[in-house]
């Protein structure tokens, strides 16, 4: 892959790119319509393409949180046209890496020494690169070593680049702004928390300890004496990427196993812990073809509070609906419903609701749910294209629901997500003891 030997971190600078993108997707308009005065019949898959890469070719350039939130959006199937997906996805593991040169520069910068000076090999060409930062693989005193390395300018323009991705977020998503900003809030903080890698280390050493008893999970051992605020060492961990593992032809017995551990290391977290690695895509996975699945990228981690954690899985149990009034007070706890609304409005946003929990939530009411089950999902995703339509959801003047939310239904749609590639049947009713 094509080294990138700059990145744009002055505000001006990436502003400038995105300007400058916002006229080629312009023209990406112009053009299409254009064509279809011509052809009548003509659909929009050239257009997304077109925009897609466009968009693409900016964020990976910039990297840090724009193509952060691009990765987001790709996790999301059914939110964005498949174009955007294939080409957003490529952020989660395929981003083009950082020549040598920056390498070394941040590790001189942050840690006083060049990476040959720190460990006993060290290959300057990067294993993986995503959003926020590149993998190296090295060795030191007889392990082997994954050495994660923030990119340049990264920290610093959290704020500003989100500010930047709004108007691309809003169009593509369909969100008015007055919902995208309590989102974009609570992705400000979370950003800022993941470019923080002393704090990543601490998370991680901490949640991997809680989490050591989950059978068949693998997790890395973390060096803070090998680490500082821009670079992560850790134990280098085999195993297959999601995409790769299934070309392997997995028995159904092994996908089974790894499907079950990732819902139990889910499931602990969030039941037990009240806090969870809200992060799940491919890229942060490794499966074996023992069926063990290895766990790294702590940076992002949504603790959630009490509160909204007894309200949201409050709604997991069908029995609540028989009592109205408390269903109203979750809703309206949950900001689903708002005390500004008519009643006419809390009954359709309630009914509205109702349906889609009965929906997202009928693995929790099984003792085992097959997650292979296409009709499932193809129903989850029609309903919410049928809902995001709707002239009642398109002129709402509130955003629906709860800033906590965002990451909580992120982990969720991206553990299912990964379970119905795996076509695994997993246990969903499970309790632990330590």
């Amino acid at each position: 892959m094509k080294e990138q030997h700059s990145i744009p971190t002055g505000k001006v600078e990436r502003a400038s790119k995105f300007v400058s993108t916002g006229l080629k997707i312009g023209g990406n308009y112009v053009k299409h319509y254009t064509k279809k005065i011509l052809d009548p019949e003509r659909d929009n898959s050239e257009l997304h393409a077109d925009n897609a890469e466009d968009i693409y070719a900016t964020l990976s350039n910039l990297k840090g949180s724009a193509l952060k939130v691009a990765q987001m959006l790709s996790m999301d199937k059914g939110m964005l046209p498949q174009a955007y997906v294939d080409k957003f996805s490529l952020a989660q593991y395929s981003a083009p890496p950082l020549s040598s040169p920056l390498v070394i520069n941040t590790f001189m910068k942050t840690l006083g020494k060049t990476p040959q000076a720190m460990y006993d090999s060290f290959e300057l060409q990067a294993t993986n690169a995503a959003s926020i930062g590149q993998v190296h693989k090295a060795t030191k005193d007889g392990k082997k070593l994954a050495v994660k390395i923030q990119y340049p300018g990264v920290a610093n323009s959290v704020s500003s680049d989100l500010k930047l991705v709004k108007p691309f977020a809003i169009r593509l998503v369909g969100l008015k702004e007055v919902e995208m900003d309590k989102y974009f809030d609570e992705i400000e903080t979370k950003l800022l928390e993941e470019t923080d890698y002393e704090l990543e280390v601490r998370r991680s050493i901490e949640l991997t300890t809680q989490c050591a008893h989950i059978p068949n999970l693998a997790f890395p051992v973390y060096y803070p004496e090998w680490s500082s605020s821009r670079i992560i060492t850790m134990d280098w961990l085999e195993g297959l990427h999601l995409k790769e593992f299934l070309q392997t032809n997995p028995s159904k017995e092994i996908r089974n196993q790894i499907g079950q551990a990732l819902w139990d290391f889910y499931d602990y977290q969030i039941h037990q812990l009240r806090k969870v690695h809200a992060d799940p895509h491919p890229g942060n996975f490794l499966m074996r073809e023992n069926g063990t699945l290895a766990i790294f990228d702590f940076g992002c981690i949504k603790e959630i509070p009490n509160g909204f954690y007894e309200n949201y899985f409050a709604l997991t149990d069908r029995s609540i609906y028989n009592d109205e009034k408390r269903v109203k007070e979750i809703y309206t706890e949950l900001e689903m419903i708002h005390a500004e609304d008519s009643e006419k409005d809390v009954i359709f946003f309630s009914d509205l609701f109702k349906q889609m929990i009965d929906m997202l939530t009928l693995p929790f009411t099984q003792e085992t749910f097959d997650f292979s089950n296409e009709t499932y999902f193809n129903d989850i995703y029609a309903y919410m294209d049928y809902v995001s339509n709707l002239k009642e959801v398109k002129n709402s003047k509130v955003a629906r629901g709860s800033r906590h939310s965002l990451y909580v239904n992120r982990t969720y749609f991206g553990l299912y997500s990964i379970l119905s590639q795996l076509k695994a049947e997993v246990k969903t009713k499970r309790e632990f003891s330590c």
